[in-house]
């Protein structure tokens, strides 16, 4: 969504000739629109991870309004990348849009907590569990560097690397499970999760100690392991 009138296309070079089309087949874009639609595509995920660290980080206060311009200085790039950045978190309820002003930093109550937790437990906890029950011991293994990934990021203390690390263990283990509309709906869950205040290597040790219980078939300690790490 393009506020402000800014142009997003890249254009063809003026004088350029015009592809022909056949029938049934897709003309190829122009080297250089080619060329500038990856670039601002890079520019939009650079920032839209600078925005995401920047909201965990705390650097951006919840309750507080940012405008795309603004935000766009601070980063060193035009309002737009930061208006479909931002278009992006919304749509991932990190933030929320204030016509004519900006977004502002969506605010967790106790109870939206709660109950964001409550959520992911009753998806992810029975399918873990399943899959306790039924994969052979030795399928695993393949999650330990993974969860040896948390350990790590959490010794670093650098939350947003943290927050990877931990997406990518639990979407590497509820892919187990062969359903990719899970591992999206959970996902999106994770993404609105509130990391303040959580203890980063406690958490990781979890991942570890639930791996050595799932490899061990130790299906009373897996139980408690995902009910408290979920909870």
């Amino acid at each position: 969504m393009n506020q402000g009138g800014e142009q997003a296309e890249a254009r063809p070079a003026r004088g350029s000739a015009s592809a022909l089309t056949v029938p049934g087949q897709r003309s190829a874009p122009p080297r250089a629109a080619v060329r500038g639609t990856v670039e601002r595509t890079s520019v939009r995920r650079q920032v839209l991870d600078a925005l995401r660290s920047a909201l965990l980080s705390g650097e951006l206060a919840p309750g507080e309004v940012y405008s795309a311009p603004a935000l766009g200085e601070r980063f060193g790039v035009s309002a737009t990348p930061v208006r479909e950045a931002m278009q992006q978190l919304a749509q991932e309820g990190a933030v929320e849009v204030v016509p004519n002003r900006g977004f502002r930093v969506a605010e967790r109550s106790a109870r939206e907590r709660a109950e964001l937790s409550e959520v992911r437990g009753l998806i992810e906890a029975p399918v873990v569990l399943r899959l306790a029950r039924t994969l052979p011991a030795d399928r695993w293994a393949s999650l330990r560097p993974a969860a040896e990934a948390t350990v790590a990021a959490a010794a670093c203390g650098e939350l947003a690397l943290y927050v990877d690390a931990d997406r990518a263990f639990h979407r590497a283990l509820l892919s187990l499970a062969g359903n990719e509309q899970l591992v999206r709906i959970a996902d999106d869950l994770r993404r609105r999760m509130v990391w303040a205040g959580c203890d980063l290597r406690a958490d990781a040790a979890q991942h570890v100690a639930l791996l050595d219980a799932l490899e061990e078939q130790d299906l009373a300690g897996a139980e408690h392991l995902v009910r408290r790490h979920l909870g």
